[in-house]
């Protein structure tokens, strides 16, 4: 399982402080995710208890800044993510078979529809369920987020749409163990199996992605390789 967090100069605390965390915790690795936040991958990689997946959350005023900024980050970046919170930008990530996951789609006056659903399944984009208001907000604005959570999985699971789990940590201090967000999962109505395959989920696109950037891939199931002569 693995957690995707905002790393300093994003966040609070650098990459290596939160993978050293992570391991602990019990995650196979970390999602790095930030405009601003680019670490040494590769010593971190060598260096650290667990994965580190290099990522960008593509944060836009519309879609059309967004469309420039997935050009110039999917060449480089394991993950792309956009960040959405308008009904512009939720539809444009999940039409995109460039984007890996659509972020926080709550975090303004945005919503996911059935059409976004259909989008989101027809073109692998994943939802990120953000358990990070339910963790740390209080009152009405904790209960509205409660009720678009669980709207948003009867949709996705009616179209068998992709999706991840987060709590959206900005420190190491505020990361929880999938077993806390499991049991958070749990109790609110998600499922604690379906929390940990949310979880899971990261690593499993970003393994997908390493795939498709090697050098040996051409499309899907189809690699380079040595071809066999006939004798």
């Amino acid at each position: 399982m693995y957690e995707a967090v905002h790393a300093h100069p994003d966040g609070d605390s650098t990459a290596a402080r939160f993978a050293t965390t992570a391991a602990r915790y019990g995650y196979d690795g970390v999602v790095v995710r930030g405009d601003d936040a680019s670490p040494d991958y590769e010593t971190l990689r060598e260096e650290a208890p667990c994965d580190v997946v290099d990522a960008v959350e593509i944060v836009a005023e519309g879609p059309e800044q967004a469309s420039g900024a997935v050009g110039n980050y999917r060449p480089d970046r394991t993950l792309v993510l956009v960040r959405g919170g308008t009904d512009r930008l939720n539809r444009f990530a999940v039409e995109q078979d460039r984007v890996d996951v659509l972020t926080r789609p709550f975090a303004g006056d945005g919503d996911v529809n059935h059409v976004l659903a259909k989008a989101a399944e027809r073109n692998g984009v994943a939802v990120e369920f953000d358990l990070g208001p339910v963790l740390r907000s209080t009152g009405g604005h904790r209960v509205q987020h409660l009720d678009s959570l669980r709207k948003l999985k009867r949709i996705l699971d009616h179209y068998d749409a992709p999706y991840v789990v987060s709590a959206n940590a900005a420190s190491h201090l505020t990361l929880r163990a999938p077993r806390e967000l499991a049991a958070v999962g749990d109790e609110i109505g998600l499922g604690a199996e379906w929390v940990r395959d949310g979880l899971a989920a990261w690593g499993d696109v970003a393994a997908r992605n390493r795939e498709r950037l090697s050098e040996s891939f051409i499309a899907p199931g189809v690699e380079r390789g040595r071809y066999e002569e006939d004798d």
